[in-house]
Parts: C-alpha cells; structure tokens; sequence
C-alpha cells in the first residue's frame, strides 16, 4: 500500500489500491499511478490544513467543501489563463495566416 504520509509508499498490486491519508483520515485508492495519487492526496491534505488553520474550523465536511472550492478556484484561473492564451496565439495565427495569403495573392497576380 503506497501512502501520502511520510512512510516509503508502496502499492498493493494485487489490486492495485493506493493507500493515502488525507486530513487524518486513511483512503484506500485504485489507479495505475500510486505515485501521482499520492501527490494529489498530499495536495488536498495541504489545502484541507491551511483552510483548516486559516478558519480555525475543525468540521471535516466544511473544510472539504472550502478547500474543493479553493481547488476549483486555482483550477478556473489557470484555465481562463490558458484559454487566454490560446485565444491571443488563435489570434497571433490567423494574422500571420491573413499576411500569407496576401503575399500569395500578390505573387499570383505578378505571375
């Protein structure tokens, strides 16, 4: 069993269950990366404890919503950010492109 504490993880290959703790509660997990399960169970404890800290609230079910929103919130901005981005390089291409075919149509013309 691999686990998200500092404990050397392992993974059960029987059937394949990733054991992780988060927030002081043990999860037995399935997938085919324990090593990355592991790194996103650390992650949720990690927000899990600073909510908890930041709000001084021990109620497990808020601080889970509070840090889901947290996670979701991180998740929305780098993807309004990416999405950005992808916008800026659409718009980056279809001048380029633009420029192109108007050297094309030039160059037919003159030919």
């Amino acid at each position: 069993m691999a686990t998200a504490t500092k404990e050397s993880p392992a993974q059960d290959a029987q059937n394949g269950s990733v054991r992780v703790e988060i927030f002081d509660q043990a999860y037995n997990l399935r997938g085919t990366d324990a090593k990355y399960i592991i790194k996103l169970a650390e992650y949720v404890d990690t927000k899990m404890r600073a909510v908890a800290q930041a709000t001084n609230t021990i109620d497990t079910v808020r601080l889970a919503v509070l840090a889901a929103l947290n996670i979701a919130d991180e998740y929305h901005l780098l993807k309004r950010k990416q999405d950005g981005g992808a916008t800026a390089y659409q718009k980056r291409v279809d001048a380029l492109s633009s420029a192109l075919d108007q050297v094309l149509e030039e160059k037919r013309k003159a030919g």
